[in-house]
Parts: structure tokens; C-alpha cells; sequence
């Protein structure tokens, strides 16, 4: 999803586990052209770094309680998208905050702000969700944990004692987690992870019309506001175009403009 406007580019110093935020806002997708020397860092890694940033990032926020009607919702949105993400058990939460925002991290850490949850309704949420689901399916998400690896300070804290993961203080697990919920993405990157919400939706039997309507919504907030979760991102309205072709060629209706 920096709602992000997510879709639209859904959720900087540099990129890290998800969300969504263009590197790119000229659309020619820098930040995977840009990546020549990839830090090493193993899927486990990536699982841990997301373990360590998400129960951080779940400490400074305020969760919705489990018999709320946030949480009984998004339980259900849950079950229809499915328990994991290529094999990786997925847990959802919802935080309470009036930002519009969505991330997910590569250990299945999936987190929805109510700001969104009040914007949109059950099928849009899933497309959103979708979308971000997509960005750790895809390798979106280990390939921005390398490229930040790359940078001084980053290589800095892997080369100290305790490696990457025994060194981070919780400032930097703070930070960390900051950085993962404004986690930057090229052009085509978002224009993936749209393509495996439609996917996903399409093969769990949900109407992906939602992908088409919460892109129309966010576009709407572009022009009356700025929108962390999609600042510099692919055009809303381009991609809710997108949508509107593949729903065509697959013999579907989109919905009404």
C-alpha cells in the first residue's frame, strides 16, 4: 500500500521491508535499474529483520482489541484472501490511526490502518491488502532490504559485532519499522503487486472490481489532499484503467464509473 496511496502506489530514507512508495517518480522504475551491487541477505534474514521490525512497530502503535469491529473485519477479509503468503503463515492486525495506510512484511506481519478501514469498504480493503501481499510475494520487498543494505549506515550496523540482526538497537528497530511502512517501490513494481491483487482476488472467487474503486477513491484524495501511501506512485486513475482492461478481457463488468 505510503497510503502511499497504495494502489496508487500504495505505503524514506531508504527502502526497506513494505509498503508502497515510488523510488521513481519519473516512472522509469530507478529502483531497479539502480540496484548494481545487491547486499547479501538471506530469506531468513529477511524473516527476522521483518520479526524484530513488526513487534516494534506493534509496540509504538495502539491495536484495535480482538472483539472490535475492525479486527472482526478484517478476520473476515483474512479468511478470503487466504492464510499465507508464498507458505508464510500471514497474522493481521488492525492499528487504530486516521491515516490512510496498509503494509505488509515478508514473516506475514500484515497491518491495516482504520483510517482506511473507515474509506473503504470489505472488497476495496482486500484489494489493498492484495497489493501489498504482492510487494513480499513478488521479492519486492528482499530486494529493498538489499538495495538499503547498500547504503553507508546500513552496512555499517550489518558490519558490527552481532551482524545485522544482533545489533540493532530499538531506535534503529524504530526506524526500521518507519522506514518499512514508507518503504519506496519503482512504477513497475506497484504495477505488479496490482496485477497480483487482481490475480489473487480473481483465484479466491472475489470480485476485483474493488482494485478499480479504492484506486478511484485514492485518486480523489490526491487532488484534495497529500497522501503518504501514494506520493509520487503511478497515477490512480491509470491504474484503475489498468483494472478496468484486464476485467474486460476476462469477460467481466467493471463497475460503474
Amino acid at each position: 500500500m505510503k497510503m502511499r496511496p497504495m494502489l496508487l502506489g500504495i505505503v524514506a530514507a531508504t527502502t526497506l521491508l513494505s509498503g508502497c512508495q515510488t523510488l521513481d517518480s519519473g516512472g522509469s522504475g530507478s529502483s531497479d535499474s539502480s540496484i548494481l551491487n545487491l547486499f547479501p541477505v538471506s530469506d531468513e534474514q529477511v524473516i527476522e529483520l521483518s520479526d524484530k521490525a513488526c513487534t516494534e512497530m506493534d509496540s509504538k502503535s495502539t491495536i484495535a482489541p480482538a472483539n472490535s469491529e475492525y479486527s472482526q473485519r478484517l478476520n473476515k477479509i483474512a479468511s478470503a484472501l487466504g492464510s499465507d503468503i508464498n507458505g508464510v503463515k500471514t497474522n493481521y492486525k488492525v492499528y487504530q490511526s486516521k491515516e490512510v495506510n496498509a503494509f505488509a512484511m515478508a514473516n506475514g506481519c500484515i497491518r491495516v490502518y482504520s483510517g482506511l478501514m473507515d474509506m473503504m469498504n470489505d472488497n476495496e480493503v482486500e484489494a489493498v491488502v492484495g497489493h501489498e501481499m504482492g510487494h513480499v510475494a513478488l521479492g519486492h520487498v528482499k530486494k529493498g532490504i538489499q538495495v538499503a543494505m547498500g547504503t553507508n549506515t546500513l552496512r555499517a550496523i550489518a558490519a558490527s559485532a552481532g551482524g545485522i540482526l544482533g545489533s540493532l538497537s530499538q531506535s534503529e528497530l524504530g526506524a526500521l519499522g518507519g522506514q518499512l511502512v514508507n518503504a519506496q517501490f519503482s512504477r513497475r513494481q506497484e504495477s505488479e503487486a496490482d496485477d497480483y491483487s487482481y490475480d489473487l482476488l480473481r483465484k479466491r472467487g472475489i470480485n476485483p472490481s474493488g482494485l478499480v474503486t479504492s484506486f478511484e477513491k485514492l485518486a480523489k484524495m490526491e487532488q484534495g489532499r497529500s497522501s503518504s501511501m501514494f506520493d509520487d506512485h503511478p497515477g490512480s486513475e491509470e491504474r484503475a484503467a489498468h483494472i478496468r482492461e484486464r476485467m474486460r478481457a476476462d469477460g467481466l463488468t467493471p463497475p460503474a464509473k
